[in-house]
């Protein structure tokens, strides 16, 4: 793996800097189990679609590890997150943002650690999928592409 790459750091936000277009940052939890790439998804809150743990920027956090952060939060995994951006996919978040488009950035988090209670617990439900089937539940369809071409070798592994 090329070490050459920067590396990320941590960002600074201004105080109510909204725009039409938002960021947010996504963990593809992995892990190997009997030789086999699994994913894992959680439902949103809502709608009870299968997504990836994702949420919005944090002040002094590198958007890896505020993926890292949310992919606890919401499915109770912790791991080891990499500041390599596996690719982007966007979608309108309606409503309360207005139909604001988000830019979702994707970061690949090694699961190390499946805790059985968490913050988000009662509000969503976590699985884990095969890499076909995972991307196939997803309705973005950069995100599928995103998930479908993973390969832990991208990370050196």
């Amino acid at each position: 793996m090329d070490n050459s790459l920067a590396k990320q750091l941590p960002l600074r936000l201004r105080q109510g800097a909204k725009t039409a277009t938002r960021a947010q940052f996504a963990a593809l939890c992995w892990r190997m189990k009997n030789d086999k790439l699994q994913i894992c998804l959680v439902t949103s809150r809502t709608r009870k679609r299968w997504i990836l743990p994702k949420g919005w920027p944090m002040n002094k956090q590198t958007p890896a590890s505020a993926a890292a952060r949310e992919a606890y939060e919401e499915a109770g995994l912790r791991g080891e997150v990499q500041d390599i951006c596996l690719g982007v996919f966007s979608y309108a978040k309606p409503a309360k943002l207005r139909n604001a488009a988000i830019i979702t950035l994707v970061y690949p988090m090694h699961v190390t650690r499946i805790h059985s209670n968490w913050p988000e617990k009662s509000q969503r439900r976590r699985k884990w999928f095969d890499q076909k089937k995972a991307a196939k539940k997803l309705a973005e369809p950069a995100l599928r592409e995103i998930v479908a071409g993973f390969h832990p070798r991208v990370l050196g592994r």
